[in-house]
């Protein structure tokens, strides 16, 4: 798997994605290293937020819809926590939830980005890029509200 082209660079980025299928995990992580982020997963919402408090991620991306408790229960779980435990942790729901409807519900929770699965390669890299070189800035004072298309959309 080659890069599309050098716009980004996740060299030390560390990054936990949430998701409860395996091949989902199993890609991300594939594309994520390849560019150089180090890149730990988790397969549901309360193993997430135990590796969030151990790795102290600079990034979370997380899926909502899982069995049990979902992305939604993990981010206001992570919001609720200190700064100095991973409370303002830069995080994009990573999702098949799709419309206006969803992507406000996401913001409002506490995610900075509405990423949409399917997403193409250069987007998932570039929201993780853009939550981590904003990650100083928005643990300082809230962040930049974004979203993240699907190449369809």
């Amino acid at each position: 798997m080659g890069r599309l082209s050098g716009s980004f660079r996740l060299d030390g980025v560390r990054v936990l994605v949430v998701d409860d299928a395996p091949y989902v995990l199993q890609v991300v992580r594939d594309i994520l290293t390849e560019d150089g982020a180090q890149v730990t997963t988790a397969s549901s919402a309360e193993q997430g937020l135990l590796v969030l408090q151990w790795e102290r991620p600079d990034v979370l991306l997380s899926d909502l819809a899982m069995p049990g408790k979902g992305g939604y229960w993990l981010i206001q779980q992570v919001r609720a926590l200190p700064p100095a435990r991973g409370g303002v942790t830069p995080a994009a729901a990573f999702t098949a939830l799709t419309g206006p409807e969803h992507r406000a519900s996401v913001l409002r929770a506490g995610f900075q980005l509405h990423v949409e699965k399917p997403v193409g390669l250069e987007a998932l890299i570039g929201a993780v890029a853009l939550l981590a070189n904003g990650s100083a800035r928005s643990r300082s004072n809230g962040s930049t509200i974004q979203e993240v298309d699907s190449p369809d959309s």
